[in-house]
């Protein structure tokens, strides 16, 4: 299912937090959410969520605008994967799962193959199937993250935003995460904050700066060092390394930031 935002606007505490930002993911693509701290990712992904109304703009899932989707209608297409998650109770994993069907499920029906076979599909799909059992305060950073997708997978969603999903993980379970969303063929929308990541694992990139959208494209296209220099304030070379089709960003010292000027940026589109 595509994803079409158009003219996002949303404010909070008087203050325009999400300005104008427009974005399109194809069936089937990666999106990369990029920008400093502060810059409104967390907020655009709860507005394409629904969990936030915009005060202008609209978000449509192939050609039906959001706001006129029920709840729990929208819900049996879309799933959050939030920054953070957790829980003071020690269910199982397989507890944590089996909220996914909720959406699916009338008030006061019983269990049914349906909801069963669509948990242990996600348990499955996740890698987290010999784990079922285990109580959540056992498991690993990583073992959580994906209780959490794999909690979501059990919506059966056509699409899946992740707020940040990586931040805490080790190398290891970043990158197994990522690879884990990008073979999962839905139509996500990741907000990120490792740049090689981006450029490695989504399809597209939008890069955000204080609720606007500076630019928008192919990592490739997008992951410029004029763009990092003056979006991000670093000082770096992008290059390519033989045999992948991504490019790789190779940070400089701090002094050397202060060395180079930043250049022209590409504007969105």
């Amino acid at each position: 299912m595509s994803v079409r935002a158009e003219n996002l606007r949303w404010r909070a505490g008087g203050k325009l937090i999400v300005d104008e930002v427009s974005l399109s993911v194809e069936t089937g693509q990666v999106l990369g959410l990029l920008g400093p701290n502060g810059s409104g990712k967390s907020s655009l992904l709860r507005l394409l969520a629904g969990l936030r109304r915009p005060e202008g703009g609209r978000i449509l899932l192939d050609d039906t605008d959001i706001a006129r989707l029920p709840r729990r209608a929208l819900a049996r297409q879309v799933a959050l994967v939030r920054q953070h998650s957790a829980t003071d109770t020690n269910m199982s994993v397989r507890e944590i799962v089996r909220l996914g069907r909720t959406p699916h499920r009338a008030a006061l029906s019983g269990w049914s193959v349906a909801d069963e076979r669509a948990v242990e599909t996600a348990l499955a799909q996740t890698g987290m199937a010999a784990r079922a059992g285990q109580g959540w305060q056992s498991l690993s950073g990583g073992e959580r993250q994906r209780t959490h997708i794999a909690r979501a997978l059990a919506q059966q969603p056509t699409t899946m935003f992740l707020d940040e999903p990586t931040n805490h993980l080790d190398i290891h379970h970043q990158i197994e995460l990522l690879g884990l969303v990008r073979r999962l063929g839905l139509t996500s929308i990741i907000a990120l904050h490792d740049l090689n990541h981006a450029a490695m694992f989504c399809d597209r990139v939008l890069v955000l700066q204080d609720g606007h959208a500076v630019a928008s494209g192919t990592p490739a296209n997008v992951l410029t060092e004029s763009l990092l220099a003056h979006v991000f304030k670093v000082a770096c070379r992008v290059t390519t390394v033989p045999g992948q089709d991504w490019p790789h960003i190779v940070f400089l010292p701090p002094d050397m930031a202060r060395d180079r000027a930043p250049g022209q940026v590409r504007t969105a589109g």
